[in-house]
């Protein structure tokens, strides 16, 4: 770890910066997952769906930057590498299958709520820490989640 001046103890900067690359390396598989059904969504709702998912990936990108450089605050080390994130990720493997837009918006919903479930518990372990910056910026992140989850599942709810 670096040297920094910031006053939580080097214990708690560690377990924090740990907590942060594991969210980190979830957040980028969902951003790539995102990515994913942007390129390759058809069918009737195409440029919606096209556009929400650029949408979605676009903010779980900032995301990504918040959460890595929060681990760099602490004096820790960003590990955000696809190979990574890849080796690292808690979250599924997006369906290759997928081509219809339903299809899409069930990998996407899941992976965003399976995203928000692992942040909003970065909230309880950051905050246990006394780390309340950390756990700050997830629930920045698991509000914003939890709107774009509720955006990618309203595609769904409509066929009650």
């Amino acid at each position: 770890m670096f040297k920094t001046k910031n006053d939580l103890s080097e214990k708690i900067r560690a377990q924090a910066i740990t907590l942060l690359n594991e969210r980190l390396a979830d957040c980028i598989d969902l951003q790539t997952q995102a990515k994913q059904a942007h390129w390759n969504v058809k069918g009737p709702n195409f440029i919606a769906l096209h556009e929400l998912f650029d949408q979605v990936n676009s903010i779980v990108e900032d995301y990504v930057d918040e959460i890595a450089e929060r681990a760099v605050q602490l004096g820790g080390i960003a590990e955000g590498t696809a190979r990574m994130a890849a080796s690292r990720s808690s979250l599924s493997e997006y369906p290759s299958t997928a081509v219809d837009g339903h299809s899409h918006v069930e990998a996407l919903s899941t992976a965003l709520a399976t995203f928000g479930r692992s942040a909003r518990s970065a909230i309880t372990i950051a905050n246990d820490l006394g780390d309340l910056d950390t756990a700050d910026l997830f629930t920045e992140v698991s509000r914003g989640i939890d709107k774009w989850l509720w955006f990618v599942e309203a595609h769904l709810q409509a066929e009650r």
